[in-house]
């Protein structure tokens, strides 16, 4: 595919007409995980779609990099996924304490590099029809002015001043996104993440292999881990915004204390993740937001390629429905029905996300607890990173599990261990 053409008027409809051959159905602007998705969709669906990147790919993310089942269950058809290893066992421990070890026979989550993960999910897009153009920084969106033929047709606005016009645009440029901006999205729960790729000799590889470590951390909500891919371990923690010093500090302390603090790390990097609040809006006129520009991920592990992919691709066929819109009214329903097919899906296990979150944050001792000592709340992790159920799921299906819910958000802080 070509990764720097846009339509020619001359070359790319023939008897088409001019203005038909202007415009793309669909553009896509970011081609992370939730853009690549979202681009395979409409391109599968047989639509003209642009994909425009500003990086130049394969581009580092700050991110771990699991692959549990809902990610798996998402992925194109025939997408073989480039994993780096495959997860049998999680050592979980507080605060470097109380460590115990469960293991699996079943694989429980894969584990890949996002450079190489993204890289293929933007060559299935490009497969299935979508074009590439990457080094471009999208400035705004406008759906009025002079800029816009039609009430119609969306004008991007590239910042060395070209303008590409669409019937419909997906916004998947990341947490800080222009194309959020747009839309309105608003950001409720916001946190950093620390991150570092260390390179380790084979004997401290084999220690790790097919095992991880979640370290549940000093500050409320916080979380550390590492990630064994080959030769290198992904080290990493999480813990509000605002708390940057004591996350620094929790990083180092926590590398240290696995005796890792003597290797060199390749990469070093800090990222916020931003979880949309529950009456942000996923749309506006004939643009969408998914995956970290809608603020879509699970507010208490912060995973977020599952919803990214998941969005993305809901974005894709909804971007398909509203680019073949005729007029305002019926973009309006369109766009009606991906909000609402994010909200009866996603919505809902983020909203059980963010009651656990509320809960860990006062008692991760007793979480650890749980997840150690009782053998049903370790087979329920297990089942979730494989996809046989959600979160969400089983608050809704399990009494047991949802009046546990509520008595423990019914503890008041004071009252927390």
């Amino acid at each position: 595919m070509s990764s720097e053409n846009t339509p020619s008027t001359a070359d790319a409809a023939g008897d088409a007409g001019e203005e038909s051959a202007a415009v793309w159905d669909v553009v896509v602007v970011g081609a992370g995980p939730a853009g690549a998705s979202a681009a395979h969709a409409a391109a599968v669906a047989g639509r003209r779609v642009l994909l425009l990147e500003k990086a130049r790919l394969p581009r580092y993310k700050t991110c771990g990099g699991g692959i549990i089942g809902p990610s798996r269950d998402a992925l194109p058809p025939g997408f073989e996924l480039p994993l780096q290893d495959r997860v049998h066992a999680v050592t979980f421990s507080l605060d470097g304490r109380f460590s115990r070890t469960r293991r699996s026979r079943r694989m429980l989550f894969g584990l890949v590099n996002r450079p190489e993960f993204d890289q293929a999910l933007v060559e299935s897009a490009q497969k299935a029809g979508a074009e590439l153009r990457t080094g471009v920084t999208v400035s705004r969106v406008e759906q009025h002015g002079p800029a816009v033929p039609d009430r119609r047709t969306v004008a991007v606005v590239l910042s060395g001043g070209e303008t590409v016009l669409a019937r419909a645009v997906v916004g998947a440029d990341g947490s800080a996104s222009r194309i959020g901006a747009h839309v309105g999205v608003k950001m409720d729960q916001v946190d950093l993440g620390l991150e570092a790729e260390i390179p380790v000799p084979d004997t401290v590889a084999e220690d790790w292999a097919g095992r991880v470590l979640i370290d549940w951390g000093p500050l409320p909500g916080s979380y550390g881990w590492v990630f064994p891919k080959g030769d290198t371990l992904t080290v990493g923690v999480i813990s509000a915004r605002g708390e940057g010093a004591a996350t620094k500090r929790y990083l180092e302390d926590f590398t240290a204390r696995l005796g890792l603090a003597g290797f060199e790390p390749s990469v070093s990097s800090g990222h916020l993740t931003r979880c949309r609040a529950e009456d942000s809006p996923l749309t506006r006129g004939r643009v969408l937001v998914c995956g970290d520009a809608a603020g879509l991920l699970e507010p208490w592990t912060r995973e977020g390629i599952s919803y990214a992919l998941r969005s993305g691709r809901l974005a894709g066929e909804w971007a398909v429905r509203i680019a073949g819109a005729g007029d305002a009214v019926e973009a309006r329903r369109q766009a009606l029905n991906y909000a609402f097919a994010i909200k009866s899906g996603l919505g809902v296990e983020m909203g059980v996300g963010r009651r656990m979150h509320q809960v860990f944050s006062r008692r991760p001792g007793l979480l650890h607890a749980t997840l150690t000592g009782f053998r049903p709340a370790w087979n329920t992790f297990a089942d979730i990173t494989r996809g046989s159920t959600t979160l969400a799921e089983l608050i809704r299906t399990r009494p047991l599990a949802r009046r546990a819910l509520t008595a423990l958000d019914n503890r008041s802080p004071e009252n927390a261990s």
